[in-house]
């Protein structure tokens, strides 16, 4: 099973493209996409949506993973304009064929830490150790993509 994580952000997004197999997951691939932040909010969807659609069609994930939103009464605009970035992502992912799953950031913590409030630090270090990589994933929202394909594999671990 191929699992497309994506770490959704209108100006940086996280890809982490792995692969699942019964006892053994590997990363094939992981990177971020930068939007111009200068640009126009439809440009910039646009460019995240041919983004996406390059790593859809080049690993034809069957399922993609997608951290969900969280919205903090402080900064209400930041979760409305993260849900364009989201609904772009799921729009491309359907067309793809591929299955579409989120996971709210303390189950995905929580699958690989154990614990739902871990830092960003024992994230990396988590995925380290459990991919085998020589260093801990950067920046952090390549991290998180890897974070959240994982947290997708370890609920699959059945598959």
């Amino acid at each position: 099973m191929i699992i497309l994580g994506i770490d959704p952000g209108l100006q940086v997004c996280g890809y982490a493209v792995v692969e699942h197999k019964l006892l053994d997951t590997k990363l094939i691939e992981a990177g971020v996409f930068r939007t111009d932040g200068k640009a126009e909010l439809a440009a910039r969807l646009n460019q995240i949506a041919d983004d996406i659609e390059q790593v859809l069609k080049t690993h034809q994930p069957d399922t993609v993973a997608v951290e969900q939103l969280y919205s903090h009464y402080n900064h209400p605009r930041t979760a409305i304009l993260m849900g364009h970035a989201r609904g772009v992502i799921f729009q491309k992912a359907a067309a793809s064929g591929a299955s579409v799953r989120d996971f709210a950031a303390t189950r995905i913590k929580k699958s690989l830490t154990g614990n739902g409030r871990a830092t960003k630090s024992q994230m990396q270090l988590s995925i380290q150790s459990v991919l085998g990589l020589p260093e801990p994933p950067e920046p952090a929202d390549v991290a998180d993509a890897i974070a959240i394909a994982l947290c997708c594999a370890s609920e699959n671990k059945n598959l």
